[in-house]
């Protein structure tokens, strides 16, 4: 195929290749030659229509198969959609990754939604009571403890303008007076450096081989126990303290029919996981006071009087100074590891009116912002890890990153012997000697019975990846050893705080399919179409790769949605400039 550029009238000179009378051969491995072929075919309006719902994804997931349209009353088959008949023969499907490195358009919309599904808990809307606004609520950060001296860059006092671009002068790094200077590796225990914001000396150790690797990465598996524990010992601070005040307990009925007393007063969170510079994690939460509405359980509903933020922060403050615990054992530390928060630990109270150190949006902002990163601050990237790819990331003498990764697979292995076969426990012959199938974690063989029978006296240590916690109590640190021994959702919500990233999701969904209504009275009657009510829309799909199939194709579909962003963007701030200048000109109300 050419791409032709004659012109109406040929020119004096034909040369071919090099004037506009030519015919230029398409390279069809080129980018502007896949764009010119999918520009050039019958069906790109269609097709751009169709790749719409997954436009601006870095790599969207193919599917094919059938979508049927069933009538729920009947049952009958009212239509029917093949996916050989669409554009490419697939459908398209946005990733959903929440990660910014790994997909800008999905992280973005992720973002987004937990901004609302934050804030919702703070001010209401999306199904949450707008009375939670006057519900007192703080910002706690909780942080892990040292593992060992690392870079840091402190400023004790800020002169900036601005946090994010801060030109400050920090304070030396690590300065003591009183040191040998040097650590019993050779290495030197002071710095006397002033870190940049960019150093990437920061969150490193001064030692590697002083630092507790181990301990660590422990702790970044134990990170969400410790959160539950807190919590609980924050409730339960404010129940004695309730007592205390002569606050009477709450009669409640159970889902049973009985009568139980609860404490009058509990608390909802929303919390955000942030990984440091030196690879540990820490949480960012937002924690409300509620009370107990005894004809609903489930309403949310003020904390009774007597009960106040202040209260809520020293039931925070006293719950983290106490919340502790101490691992199992494991064959390289038969005492367990300490899991506590760190000493660094601040409280913030909020406010609702737009005013103050941390106001409702700020709050939402920043835990927004943090819900799209993981472990970007520490440099690595990989995907989740396995016997084959963990040597690419994973040394014991490497640099600190290394280290931990070589830590979580080391603590993740088989602390067993495998017994020989003829050694092992026979299974009883009764009911309950044969059981369901199931799969060997070691050797990855069928069997029905309860000790597999093709293990070797020996399995490798290397190929071994275990999901549940069978002979060792670590052994998922090697399945979430790309996450650097953390395994909890990045953010995560009481049940009673806000709504439901399912719920945003479904009011997208209906929103997108109703968008071409036109006219105020046809908004009003979007919700009443009978379609919606009487259809029932089941897909029979199966996966069939992730990405475009051309690097055109992902050109294409990306320029289209970063114009229709554009386009969003720049109507969001027109509105936003039409209501200040209603506010200023005082032709709308100021919230109060």
């Amino acid at each position: 195929m050419t791409a032709s550029t004659l012109d109406t009238a040929p020119q004096a000179t034909p040369v071919w290749g090099a004037v506009s009378n030519a015919e230029t051969p398409i390279d069809r491995t080129s980018l502007v030659g896949q764009v010119i072929l999918r520009t050039r075919a019958g069906d790109y309006d269609r097709w751009l229509d169709h790749v719409r719902p997954a436009a601006g994804c870095t790599r969207p997931i193919r599917l094919t198969g059938t979508i049927d349209t069933h009538d729920k009353a009947t049952g009958a088959r009212l239509a029917r959609v093949d996916t050989a008949t669409l554009p490419d023969g697939v459908l398209y499907k946005a990733c959903g990754n929440r990660r910014h490195t790994v997909c800008p358009s999905c992280a973005e919309t992720y973002r987004r939604d937990a901004f609302q599904l934050i804030r919702a808990g703070l001010v209401g809307g999306k199904g949450v009571p707008e009375s939670v606004a006057t519900h007192d609520a703080v910002f706690p950060t909780f942080t892990a403890p040292s593992f060992g001296t690392v870079h840091t860059r402190v400023v004790r006092k800020h002169t900036c303008t601005g946090r994010r671009r801060c030109d400050c002068r920090a304070e030396p790094c690590h300065v003591r007076r009183d040191s040998p200077g040097r650590c019993e590796h050779g290495q030197p225990t002071v710095c006397f450096a002033r870190h940049e914001e960019n150093d990437p000396r920061l969150g490193k150790p001064l030692c590697l081989d002083c630092y507790d690797h181990d301990h660590q990465v422990v702790w970044n598996y134990h990170a969400g126990e410790l959160w539950r524990r807190t919590k609980q010992a924050i409730e339960r601070h404010l129940a004695r303290l309730a007592t205390k005040r002569g606050i009477s307990p709450v009669i409640v009925r159970t889902a049973t029919g009985n009568l139980r007393e609860v404490p009058p007063v509990r608390v909802s969170h929303g919390k955000v996981a942030e990984f440091q510079a030196r690879g540990a994690v820490h949480f960012h939460a937002l924690v409300r006071l509620d009370g107990v509405d005894p004809d609903d359980p489930d309403a949310i509903v003020p904390a009774p009087d007597g009960i106040t933020a202040d209260d809520l922060d020293d039931a925070i403050h006293t719950a983290a100074a106490q919340a502790a615990f101490t691992t199992p054992p494991h064959p390289d530390n038969l005492e367990g590891w300490r899991i506590a928060w760190g000493d660094q630990f601040l409280v913030k109270h909020i406010t609702m009116r737009g005013e103050g150190e941390v106001t409702d949006l700020m709050a939402a902002a920043y835990l927004a912002k943090y819900a799209t990163k993981s472990t970007e601050a520490t440099g690595h990237r990989s995907a989740r890890l396995t016997p084959d790819t963990i040597d690419d990331h994973a040394d014991a003498d490497g640099d600190h990153t290394a280290r931990l990764l070589d830590a979580c697979w080391r603590l993740g292995r088989p602390t067993h012997t495998p017994q020989p076969l003829a050694d092992r426990p026979r299974p009883a012959r009764s009911a309950t000697a044969l059981r369901s199938q199931w799969t060997c974690p070691t050797c990855g063989n069928t069997t029905r019975l309860a000790v597999c029978p093709h293990c070797p006296a020996s399995a490798p240590v290397d190929t071994y990846v275990s999901k549940p916690e069978m002979d060792n109590p670590y052994a998922g640190l090697r399945r979430w050893a790309h996450m650097l021994g953390f395994g909890g959702h990045f953010l995560t919500k009481a049940r009673r705080y806000s709504t439901t990233f399912g719920l945003l999701r479904e009011a997208r969904t209906a929103y997108r399919r109703t968008e071409h209504l036109h006219g105020p009275d046809d908004w009003a009657h979007a919700d009443d179409h009978t379609a919606e009510d009487t259809t029932l829309v089941v897909g029979t799909l199966t996966f069939a790769g992730v990405g475009w199939h051309t690097f055109g194709d992902a050109l294409l579909a990306n320029t289209v949605a970063a114009l229709a962003r554009a386009r969003h963007a720049t109507g969001r701030e027109e509105i936003d400039h039409e209501i200040g200048t209603a506010l200023a000109v005082g032709v709308l109300p100021v919230a109060a």
